[in-house]
């Protein structure tokens, strides 16, 4: 199933000429990480629509102070960053369309894409439309979305993402928009 910019519009109305940014760069990583049924698409892209503004925002949003809570203490250390206040939390901030956090995410994100470490000294690829989609959907492959999207499993998806439930009325939002768009009624 091959997105097109209108329908990315319906899903996604705020993004307006993003759109027409990432729609080509979406196809193809969707149809490489087997993102490509109905179902898998508009849960993808419910949660792509919610971490990214609607693919207006490719790196988080915040100052140095409120991405100090990636540079040192514990979560720091879970995302793999140097326990040093050393500019990691800036470094490895959110980026791409699901916003991968963190070294040690961008390592093994590096290593799904190019086979190499290249995203520790280059993060901000990530904020590249082909990269940002390619990303997001290496993150939605490793994390076994598929099947869950396959079982309509929307909050265990929005877990495996976010790590709880932050933003899911606006991930509900956008998959019920991206399934009236993309999921054809019974009978129609």
């Amino acid at each position: 199933m091959v997105l097109t910019i209108q329908q990315l519009l319906e899903i996604f109305p705020n993004a307006r000429s993003q759109a027409g940014v990432f729609v080509s760069a979406l196809n193809t990583a969707m149809a490489r990480h087997r993102i490509d049924t109905p179902k898998r698409i508009a849960a993808f892209l419910a949660q792509v629509g919610h971490e990214s503004g609607q693919l207006r925002y490719v790196r988080e949003l915040g100052n140095n102070q409120y991405l100090s809570k990636y540079d040192t203490g514990t979560l720091a250390l879970r995302l793999g960053n140097t326990p040093e206040a050393d500019g990691d939390g800036q470094k490895y901030r959110g980026r791409g369309l699901i916003q991968i956090t963190g070294r040690a995410n961008y390592r093994q994100c590096s290593l799904g894409l190019f086979g190499d470490e290249r995203l520790l000294a280059l993060p901000e690829l990530l904020e590249q439309p082909q990269w940002a989609a390619e990303s997001a959907a290496w993150f939605w492959a490793q994390k076994g979305l598929n099947e869950l999207a396959d079982a309509d499993q929307f909050n265990t998806i929005t877990r495996r993402i976010n790590g709880g439930l932050n933003g899911l009325q606006d991930r509900l939002e956008i998959w019920a928009r991206a399934r009236a768009v993309l999921c054809p009624a019974p009978g129609a």
